[in-house]
């Protein structure tokens, strides 16, 4: 298979991300990183010639249940910036059980259908909350189930997963197909870790995504660190590139 590139979510960065966009891109190249997964809220054609200029792509947005209101903008600033992956995570109010992944489902389908047409890949991101079970019915399963599978992918944070009880070698095997892209962080003392520092097999991951032809992105999401983020997407992308060879 093609290698995939590897992309820096820019959560770990926080504020920063506001208020000093432009330091934040020049970090993630300098460790080495071929993109970014963030939001649409800057602006698309400074954006664009940030990232060109430090040789970065927009890998991904990510985006929230809530914000479909303004899908048509978001499709338009990822097209405008040749952005394909649109992540979503959420499925409403959860204390309605297995209801509230049935509509969100609908609710997908509608919007993987109108990225489809657009030339954009619409991938679900899960939690550890989704493997909860109502009924004996694992809810992450009968969301799979009620989606069209040529409208809606996956973003499988290998972290979540494990945090929900799975191993993410076995669910990414059984749910290969339907992956968009996947969300690398470990887990250390039950919390988030650089990738290659804490308990998730990583070897053991990349041997389910080498099968895939069709994956072009793996991102690094680690949502908080007691290191500076400069100091942990560095040594998350040095142990993707000497142990993974990516």
């Amino acid at each position: 298979m093609a290698k995939p590139k590897i992309a820096c979510q820019l959560i770990i960065f926080g504020p920063r991300n506001k208020d000093d966009l432009p330091g934040v891109l020049k970090a993630v190249a300098d460790a080495g990183y071929a993109g970014i997964e963030g939001g649409s809220s800057a602006d698309p054609k400074e954006l664009q010639k940030t990232l060109g200029d430090l040789n970065l792509e927009l890998a991904g947005i990510h985006s929230g249940y809530s914000s479909f209101d303004d899908l048509d903008d978001t499709i338009a600033f990822m097209k405008s910036i040749d952005c394909k992956l649109l992540m979503c995570s959420g499925v409403g109010d959860m204390s309605r059980g297995l209801a509230a992944y049935e509509d969100a489902a609908k609710v997908f389908n509608e919007v993987g259908k109108k990225c489809h047409d657009e030339g954009i890949k619409f991938c679900y991101h899960n939690h550890s909350w989704e493997f909860k079970k109502f009924d004996g019915v694992v809810a992450l399963e009968h969301l799979y189930k009620l989606t069209d599978p040529k409208y809606v992918y996956t973003c499988v944070d290998v972290y979540w997963v494990h945090h929900g009880g799975e191993d993410p070698v076995e669910f990414l095997t059984k749910n290969l197909d339907r992956v968009g892209t996947v969300h690398f962080k470990d887990m250390k003392d039950d919390t988030f870790a650089e990738v290659g520092e804490g308990v998730i097999n990583f070897p053991g991951i990349m041997k389910v995504l080498e099968q895939k032809d069709d994956l072009e992105w793996i991102i690094v999401e680690q949502d908080r660190t007691n290191k500076t983020p400069e100091e942990s997407i560095n040594i998350s992308r040095k142990y993707i590139k000497e142990k993974l060879g990516l």
